[in-house]
C-alpha cells in the first residue's frame, strides 16, 4: 500500500441540545468488517505507541477524547494525521508503518481492526518492513 491509501473518514454527527452522538457501522463508514476493538489510554507524556506495520490487517483510529498524532509512512513518504475530534478518524490499510505520538492528557484512542490479534501479522523492524513492502 501507499501513503495515499490512508485517509480521514468523517463519521455521522447527530446534533442534539442534550449532547451530540457519532457512530460507525460495518461497511457504512468503515471499509471493512470489524473483528476486533481495542483502546489506548493513560499514555505517559512523551511516549509513543505503535512502531510497526501489519502484513494484512486494516485499522480505523479515532480520538474519542483528547488528541494525538498518527504518523504513517510507506517507506518513501510520511504523513501525519492529527486527530482531536470524535466524529472522524483515520483509515490505515495494511502495509503502512505507523506510530501514535503527542498524546494529550486524558486522551483515548479507539482502534477497530478487520482481524483478530495475530502476532504473526506484525512487522516490528523498519528495515524488514521496507524490504517486504517496497520491493
Amino acid at each position: 500500500m501507499k501513503i495515499r491509501d490512508a485517509r480521514i473518514i468523517d463519521l455521522p454527527k447527530v446534533l442534539d441540545d442534550r449532547g451530540n452522538l457519532s457512530f460507525f457501522q460495518n461497511a457504512d463508514q468503515v471499509p471493512f468488517e470489524i473483528k476486533r476493538v481495542y483502546w489506548i489510554y493513560d499514555v505517559p507524556g512523551g511516549e509513543k505507541r505503535g512502531g510497526h506495520a501489519f502484513r494484512q490487517q486494516h485499522e480505523f483510529i479515532i480520538a474519542i477524547s483528547g488528541s494525538f498524532d498518527v504518523v504513517l509512512t510507506d517507506g518513501i513518504e510520511e504523513k501525519v494525521f492529527s486527530l482531536n475530534r470524535s466524529y472522524y478518524g483515520v483509515y490505515i490499510p495494511n502495509g503502512l508503518w505507523r506510530h501514535i505520538q503527542n498524546f494529550s492528557t486524558n486522551s483515548l484512542a479507539l482502534i477497530v481492526s478487520d482481524m483478530e490479534y495475530s502476532a504473526d501479522d506484525y512487522v516490528r523492524d523498519f528495515d524488514e518492513f521496507k524490504k517486504i513492502f517496497n520491493e
